[in-house]
């Protein structure tokens, strides 16, 4: 058995009954899918947050992926636009809404009797600025992908050998990450994101972001990407739709994609903290 594998086969096998919380992504899906077979079905149950800020599509992946595994699928329902810390936006942003998450998982851990809680973080997300990570230590949350030292590309990699349809999805973090830190998140910014998004997704773009910098959409696909999502007729249709959704301009970041671009301004001392 491969190193890692046999690390977080030990450490999903020494958990006992586990609550794994369950995006549905390519991290989390691998790590139920292992939780599943080393541990049993039985003794796991998947815990799936959404509020405004999670799509519809990706739910509804989950659900069919944890139904697949036939592991017990909750659902917790949070309302981060409630919470004047994460309206206000400021770089701790991510800290206020994971803390939010961790409680209410918490209350149902100790509902259940269940001691021991995982999230899908893996060796690669400690090179990201990732506020949550402080209210995951703070709440005892396990990252056993990280503990067993596999990076996104081992996450992959596994997850295609075993046959997951997961294995190369693409990230689609919380909508909020979409807006820069200082301005206020709102419902009708996160909705013109998604829409934005859906919109472009439909045009053939597989991999994108919408930023919304009030006014202005900066739109960012991979440099490959950039010539055809210039070509006029996709040029003139995504203007005309993101100015129905209320920009005024509409941008394409010559850098093109990359992760947590919004983090770049970001200088701070311990940012995995």
């Amino acid at each position: 058995m491969d190193k890692k594998i046999e690390k977080l086969s030990s450490i999903i096998i020494r958990s006992g009954r586990t609550i794994v919380l369950f995006s549905g992504g390519t991290d989390s899906a691998f790590l139920l899918k292992m939780c599943a077979v080393f541990a049993g079905p039985s003794n796991i149950t998947a815990v799936t947050a959404v509020s405004e800020s999670y799509t519809k599509s990706e739910l509804e992946n989950a659900r069919l992926f944890a139904k697949g595994l036939n592991v017990e699928h909750l659902i917790i329902e949070t309302s981060e636009l409630s919470n004047p810390s994460f309206i206000a936006n400021n770089p701790d942003r991510c800290y206020h809404c994971k803390k939010e998450l961790f409680s209410k998982v918490l209350k149902m851990a100790a509902e259940r009797c269940v001691k021991t809680i995982f999230d899908g973080t893996n060796y690669d997300d400690l090179s990201d600025y990732r506020p949550g990570r402080k209210a995951a230590a703070e709440s005892g949350i396990i990252s056993p992908l990280l503990d067993a030292g596999f990076t996104k590309e081992d996450v992959r990699k596994y997850s295609k050998e075993i046959g997951l349809e997961t294995w190369d999805a693409v990230p689609n973090p919380c909508l909020a990450s979409r807006i820069p830190y200082g301005n206020a998140i709102t419902a009708e910014k996160l909705d013109a994101v998604r829409l934005a998004e859906s919109f472009i997704r439909e045009l053939g773009f597989r991999e994108l972001r919408v930023r919304h910098h009030g006014e202005t959409a900066r739109i960012e696909v991979p440099p490959e990407e950039i010539p055809r999502i210039c070509d006029e007729r996709i040029r003139i249709q995504i203007c005309q739709y993101l100015k129905e959704l209320g920009f005024t301009w509409v941008s394409l970041d010559m850098n093109g994609y990359r992760r947590g671009s919004l983090n770049e301004n970001i200088r701070v001392e311990g940012k995995n903290q």
